[in-house]
């Protein structure tokens, strides 16, 4: 279900998830050109992704998608592997999800100190599990996902299969298609590690 949903039902919880969410999909690929920029690529300066700025982030049909349907994407960081490396390339896949874990972790240390009435602690238990989302779904070892360039970096001959297919003409649609059919059996996955991170935390 989409954040549509929400804008009758909860308006404040919208826009308490909304913004939650635009800012760390901007810190997420943030991340990863901010890594590639000083692994020594000068892709993502070269086209301004070397920001906070949401707006250079966005993906116009991907933020669509996560409001009516519930997932989506960001813009992703265009990079030169030949400037990278094999672990620079890995490094600059798991920057994004790193940056999502770390936002969680600073998120469950301010709601230590927080009083559960006060509206900073609901917004700050929102930040913590959209981040544990992020974090977890892109770590999915799936085509265009974190996880895949990861994986792809350990295992050279399956980077090389992934790049091959990422390359074919419809690979996008076939990887969207296949996440939208997924979705339930993705969304146990994330959500019982969810359950599992808040309930170490002290949070359900």
């Amino acid at each position: 279900m989409g954040l549509l949903s929400l804008l009758t039902s909860n308006p404040t919880a919208f826009v308490i998830i909304a913004l939650a969410l635009v800012l760390s999909l901007a810190v997420h690929e943030f991340a990863h050109a901010f890594v590639a920029d000083r692994l020594g690529d000068p892709t993502p300066r070269r086209y301004g992704r070397v920001t906070l700025n949401p707006l250079k982030h966005l993906d116009p049909f991907g933020t669509l998608l996560l409001l009516l349907a519930g997932f989506g994407f960001a813009k992703p960081v265009p990079i030169n592997p030949n400037n990278l490396g094999r672990w620079g390339t890995l490094w600059v896949a798991a920057a994004g999800p790193i940056s999502n874990i770390l936002i969680a972790l600073l998120a469950a240390g301010l709601l230590a100190v927080l009083p559960p009435t006060d509206l900073g602690f609901q917004v700050l238990l929102y930040v913590l599990s959209i981040n544990i989302v992020l974090a977890v779904f892109n770590l999915i070892p799936i085509p265009l996902l974190d996880g895949s360039r990861i994986l792809g970096a350990l295992v050279p001959s399956l980077g090389r299969s992934l790049a091959q297919f990422e390359a074919m003409p419809f690979s996008f649609l076939i990887v969207m298609a296949f996440i939208f059919l997924a979705q339930e059996p993705i969304g146990v996955l994330i959500g019982n590690v969810r359950s599992f991170v808040l309930g170490l935390v002290g949070f359900r």
